[in-house]
């Protein structure tokens, strides 16, 4: 029976890869509110499967497959892979190779951080911009934003995938997880409001769904800072320590 239910928990997180075709489909179908909401049940599948393989111990009930991994191949085409298609199947990339330039961009970047070794640290938080391009494609359709600022934005993102902030990891970072998890739940309920009401969701509702986001980032930053000033804190002391025993002992 744990060995089923192992199965089943790789099952519920492979049904990603459905989504992410069926993404791709409907958005050159012009289908743009169905791939919303594809987006999000993607989001609550993401947001659910590794409870559910803590739970019920899927690592050790089913070793040869390799939970991880099937995860960020399920994100990279649900959260990375099929936004770009929507984004460029909408025209809100530039015409020609410049669209497939600026498409390609953020995927590469994309791909180098699924891949990274160190992309969720060890105290749980992801390093880099976390690959959110279904989020940014979200909020490129319901802004209507332009293809100039939406370059612009896929650009400056796929840089700081690279730059070593620490961002929440709001299903697993310790530090004020109950208001993050709270936060972030309601944030998809706003997500769903707003994509049943589109393509023209009240501006209100549109203001109000910016406000996780700001927080997450203004977090982020935050902890980032905090940590660096502890690790600093905790050079400082250790070479004190250090010097105060003559070299004998030193912090762990």
């Amino acid at each position: 029976m744990n060995t089923l239910a192992g199965w089943a928990v790789h099952a519920y997180t492979a049904t990603g890869v459905v989504l992410a075709l069926l993404m791709v489909h409907l958005s050159y179908e012009g289908e743009v509110t169905a791939v919303l909401w594809l987006f999000l049940v993607a989001m609550v599948i993401d947001g659910t499967d590794g409870f559910l393989a803590r739970r019920f111990r899927v690592k050790e009930v089913v070793p040869q497959i390799d939970g991880a991994l099937l995860d960020n191949i399920v994100d990279y085409l649900t959260y990375a892979f099929a936004p770009m298609a929507l984004l460029w199947s909408t025209g809100r990339l530039p015409d020609g190779v410049g669209g497939a330039v600026v498409a390609v961009i953020p995927l590469v970047a994309a791909s180098y951080q699924f891949c990274r070794s160190d992309a969720k640290t060890d105290d749980h938080f992801f390093l880099g911009f976390p690959s959110y391009w279904n989020i940014v494609a979200f909020y490129v359709l319901v802004l209507d934003l332009d293809v100039a600022m939406t370059t612009l934005l896929l650009m400056v993102l796929a840089v700081l995938s690279f730059v070593p902030v620490k961002y929440v990891y709001p299903s697993r970072t310790a530090t004020l997880w109950g208001l993050n998890m709270t936060l972030a739940s309601a944030w998809l309920v706003v997500f769903a409001l707003i994509t049943w009401q589109m393509p023209d969701p009240p501006v209100s509702l549109v203001l109000v769904s910016l406000v996780y986001p700001a927080v997450y980032l203004a977090e982020s930053l935050w902890l980032t800072a905090r940590h660096a000033r502890g690790s600093h804190e905790d050079d400082v002391t250790g070479l004190e320590d250090l010097h105060d025993s003559e070299g004998i002992a030193a912090r762990p």
